[in-house]
């Protein structure tokens, strides 16, 4: 490094810095990037659970013998859901 110009320890320094820049621009948009998926996962996950949750609400009526249009109306399932079930 002792031996280079001022103008070429300049470009060197410049390209070191743009290098470094780059790599924290990517590290940042990683992060963020599993910070969404995280988010939308656990999105999805709750969204499934309270599916799940209304389809065995569903299915212990049907068992207690209510009509299927009353337990569609309860769990805002289709009857074609419950039918199913």
């Amino acid at each position: 490094m002792n031996k280079m110009t001022n103008e070429e320890r300049e470009l060197y320094e410049s390209d070191l810095k743009a290098k470094s820049d780059w790599n924290g621009g990517m590290d940042w948009a990683k992060k963020q990037a599993a910070q969404q998926g995280l988010e939308q996962g656990l999105e999805q996950g709750l969204e499934q659970g309270k599916l799940q949750e209304k389809i065995e609400i569903a299915k212990n009526l049907k068992k207690e013998g209510l009509s299927i249009e009353l337990i569609a109306k309860t769990t805002s399932l289709s009857i074609e859901e419950i039918q199913e079930l």
